[in-house]
């Protein structure tokens, strides 16, 4: 473990490889009923066609309890359960053209105060109004779901190329969006008047957004893959910007994932390793393979509500018990093959239930408390 006295942090890549994953009885829940209306993109000529997707790179549920995916060749996919829906059938459904979603490749998911999905794509973000979302437009009939929205460079979204967990909104709800290029935000009061609803944030340098998230506090962290990390407290202004680079001696300017633990610390993912920041005295912890973490290249992190800490690297994922006191190898649990998971995994999501979600290079995964396994169109859900 290396300590370092300063403030910041460091990024993100992405690498696949094959999974093998475990099967798992799907007698407790029902097969969804599928819906699409359009063919997916090209799929390799090896590709399983009873995944619910090949890529997923987002996961997401939404305040009334439905599960949303957002996929690269199957657009944004979303579950319902029977028990959410008036017809009371499972549905498991593909948003597309004819719905007003018109890309197929989504890397970020939210939900408004309001009740409005967001998407972040390849090409803009996606607002999807929350009276579309009732159990009547979500039957097995489609009439009258095309109320996409799609915000791109005629709305002030200059860089259309929406990053990894690049939207959040806030406590305050404001709609903060990464990109390849910078930070936007949005203005629903301009877009309701018919005016430019983005404009970017110029506090902020041009930079390769990593992920936004918000604090406890109520700050806002920035993480890129080319200028380290900014913290800003939107009550505080400009003069409550930090950031934290290589040049505060934390080694690269390289960051990737952000989470928070209920004692208000923040963790980052590195290169090497991950890093703990410690707001009480201002301090870094990090942890690297030599501590018991697996694989190189690090950069997806998730805390459990259990405070269970769950990192993903390029050629493992590794549990890791922050309660328990280092050095012991009890703290961390690097996960390989013989455990069903070898491949890359791109997000991670615990829903409502406590279950674990896992979107990968070659699916849906959950892991039941010993082993992942993989969920298929047909479940286990």
């Amino acid at each position: 473990m290396k300590f370092i006295q300063i403030y910041a942090s460091f990024l993100v890549v992405v690498f696949c490889t094959s999974c093998n994953g475990q099967v798992k009885s799907n007698a407790s829940k029902p097969i969804p009923k599928v819906i699409r209306s359009f063919k997916p993109a090209a799929l390799a000529p090896d590709f399983d066609t009873t995944l619910v997707s090949q890529y997923i790179r987002s996961i997401f549920q939404d305040s009334k309890g439905n599960l949303w995916f957002g996929t690269i060749g199957d657009g944004v996919v979303k579950y319902v359960a029977s028990t959410l829906l008036s017809t009371g059938v499972t549905t498991l459904t593909y948003f597309s053209n004819p719905d007003g979603f018109y890309n197929q490749t989504v890397y970020a998911i939210n939900e408004d105060k309001d009740g409005n999905m967001w998407f972040g794509t390849d090409q803009g973000v996606y607002k999807y109004p929350s009276a579309s979302l009732t159990s009547t437009l979500l039957s097995t009939s489609r009439s009258g779901e095309k109320s996409f929205k799609n915000y791109n460079q005629k709305d002030g979204l200059n860089h259309v190329d929406i990053t990894r967990k690049g939207i959040l909104v806030d406590k305050s709800g404001n709609i903060w969006v990464g990109t390849h290029g910078g930070v936007y935000r949005y203005d629903p009061v301009a877009d309701n008047e018919g005016r430019k609803s983005f404009s970017l944030f110029k506090e902020l340098p041009p930079m390769n957004v990593a992920g936004i998230m918000e604090d406890k506090s109520g700050n806002i962290w920035f993480a890129s893959s080319d200028r380290g990390v900014f913290r800003y407290n939107p009550s505080e202004g400009e003069k409550s910007l930090v950031n934290f680079n290589e040049k505060e001696n934390l080694g690269e300017n390289y960051a990737g994932g952000i989470a928070q633990d209920k004692a208000g610390n923040m963790w980052f993912t590195m290169k090497n390793g991950i890093c703990k920041y410690d707001p009480s005295d201002k301090t870094f912890t990090e942890y690297t393979a030599k501590d018991g973490l697996g694989g190189t290249e690090f950069w997806g992190i998730y805390i459990e509500e259990s405070g269970i800490i769950w990192i993903t690297a390029r050629g493992s994922t590794t549990r890791f018990d922050p309660s328990i006191p280092l050095p012991n190898p009890k703290a961390f649990k690097v996960f390989t093959p013989a455990d069903g998971l070898n491949c890359c995994v791109q997000s991670m999501f615990q829903d409502k239930d406590g279950n674990m979600w896992w979107g990968t290079g070659q699916g849906l995964y959950q892991f039941d408390g010993t082993r992942f396994y993989q969920v298929k169109k047909t479940g286990p859900w």
